[in-house]
């Protein structure tokens, strides 16, 4: 694990550096970040990263899941080579499973929701998946819904938030973009001879000559995410 410099701390991180390197060293802090991308893209692993950059750079952190349960979620983590129980034992780290499903009308939900996370004492708060929510909204509340989160990231939290690309239109996700300071999208590459997971920088806000960047990159046991140089993907 590569050591994270001083001036680092005050980004939200994934404690790779070739990763931090493509988007600028970070994301910025107070921010709202949608990592946008298809099943199976490798949305919750960089969450997973993200998570274990924030903790190691003494932030307080808070993940809502919709993917996990807190044991999965931690079990996942250690099998990735980022073991966080002890951030989680010592309160810096909370999880929150969320249900798949809700009785709540999708207007109420969100704003439950939003008043859930702006009551947390966390620095940065992560959302894995909003799919969920997304399905039981229209698209007016879902835009109302990242307004609003645009404004509690405002008060002082980072959130970053995770959908799937087929939760909504190609439109819609261009106007929910507009609205965040940093847009990740990934996606699978069928490169013939292996699939590769690829990350887009679409904009991250402050960031120099990041937007277009793309980290291709494997997931592997007992290692985490393992960066793919872009020749070696395309050979």
């Amino acid at each position: 694990m590569v050591a994270l410099r001083e001036e680092d701390h005050d980004l939200i991180t994934t404690g790779n550096s070739e990763i931090d390197k493509k988007i600028g060293g970070g994301l910025p802090r107070n921010s709202l970040t949608l990592i946008e991308g298809q099943p199976d893209a490798g949305k919750s692993v960089l969450v997973q990263q993200f998570v274990w950059g924030c903790l190691n750079t003494d932030k307080r952190i808070t993940v809502y899941t919709t993917e996990n349960t807190t044991v999965s979620l931690l079990r996942q983590m250690k099998s990735l080579a980022l073991d966080v129980d002890d951030y989680f034992l010592i309160g810096h780290l909370n999880i929150f499973p969320v249900p798949n499903s809700f009785p709540e009308s999708a207007e109420s939900l969100y704003t439950d929701f939003l008043r859930h996370i702006a009551s947390n004492r966390a620095d940065v708060v992560f959302v894995d998946a909003l799919t969920a929510f997304a399905s039981h909204a229209t698209e007016r509340q879902t835009l109302d819904f990242f307004s609003r989160a645009k404004e509690v990231c405002d008060s002082g939290i980072s959130l970053v938030l995770t959908l799937h690309s087929y939760a909504t239109t190609d439109q819609m996700m261009t106007r929910l973009s507009s609205i965040c300071d940093a847009h990740l999208r990934l996606r699978v590459e069928d490169l013939g001879t292996q699939l590769v997971k690829v990350i887009e920088v679409s904009k991250v806000r402050g960031a120099n000559k990041t937007t277009g960047n793309v980290v291709s990159f494997d997931v592997e046991p007992n290692f985490g995410m393992k960066i793919i140089p872009i020749t070696k993907a395309k050979a």
